[in-house]
């Protein structure tokens, strides 16, 4: 009851200070170079409740201990599970995804630092969010090559940047693993999937990515995202990658809508 208690305390008072803590500077991305000679001059403050944060990290350890990280999912689209196996979407109909992995639920605070980070340039937010994001994949099968969920040209430069990029550096920085930008491109401006339902989603999608005749894809890719809800843009993008030549491909994604 007093663990309770002081969990609603906090997100009650966390979301007020959010807004005065973040940074907000469009030049400082992610893992950008010039944050990091004043580390030492501004010691990292957590940016849900403002508390001192770990070293080199945005987050407080009580925070940090109680981000809904995901433990039982499907295999292949990351659901939410009891225990872990396939769900039975996944089983009737086999995405075109091998596997998919969520750090994280999409719960409080994903689902205000996520939002910061792709529509508010918050690029800390997005920095501890890549940190959390390698914890937790460091022990998966390692790709050949990661490939961010690329924006169509016209939605990057209305947005100035690709948040899906923002945590694919770092994430591919942490892990030395190789990262690609120019191999999957998005050809097709879509209508925003967060107002869509699950068949419109999908209908929105056909055709969208394309991955260039030339490009030379490795065996086993896997895709970057922030949030995965129901899948259509990843099993979109994962099937162009598959028609190209992937023999595997997985997704990891920072949070999962149940």
């Amino acid at each position: 009851m007093g663990k309770s208690r002081r969990t609603g305390k906090r997100e009650a008072g966390s979301l007020g200070r959010m807004a005065a803590i973040v940074n907000r500077e469009s030049n400082w991305k992610v893992d950008g170079r010039r944050a990091a000679p004043l580390c030492w001059l501004f010691p990292p403050r957590c940016l849900v409740c403002g508390d001192p944060g770990l070293p080199g990290r945005d987050l407080c350890a009580a925070c940090h201990a109680e981000l809904p990280r995901q433990r039982h999912a499907c295999l292949r689209c990351a659901l939410p599970l009891p225990q872990p196996g396939e769900c039975g979407a996944c089983l009737q109909q086999p995405p075109p995804l091998d596997a998919a992995y969520a750090a994280f639920h999409y719960a409080f605070p994903l689902d205000r630092l996520l939002p910061r980070l792709k529509f508010h340039r918050d690029f800390a937010a997005g920095r501890v969010l890549a940190q959390c994001m390698a914890d937790h994949f460091s022990t998966l099968p390692r790709p050949d090559l990661l490939l961010p969920v690329p924006l169509h040209r016209a939605r990057l430069q209305q947005r100035g940047y690709d948040q899906a990029l923002e945590l694919a550096r770092p994430l591919a920085n942490a892990l030395v693993l190789p990262l690609r930008t120019d191999l999957l491109q998005r050809r097709k401006v879509t209508d925003a999937q967060s107002r869509l339902d699950a068949a419109a989603r999908q209908r929105n999608l056909r055709g969208a990515f394309h991955v260039h005749p030339a490009a030379a894809l490795p065996a086993h890719v896997v895709l970057v995202d922030d949030v995965m809800t129901t899948g259509a843009t990843l099993f979109a993008a994962a099937a162009a990658l598959r028609k190209a030549g992937a023999v595997r491909v997985d997704a990891w994604v920072c949070a999962r809508v149940a």
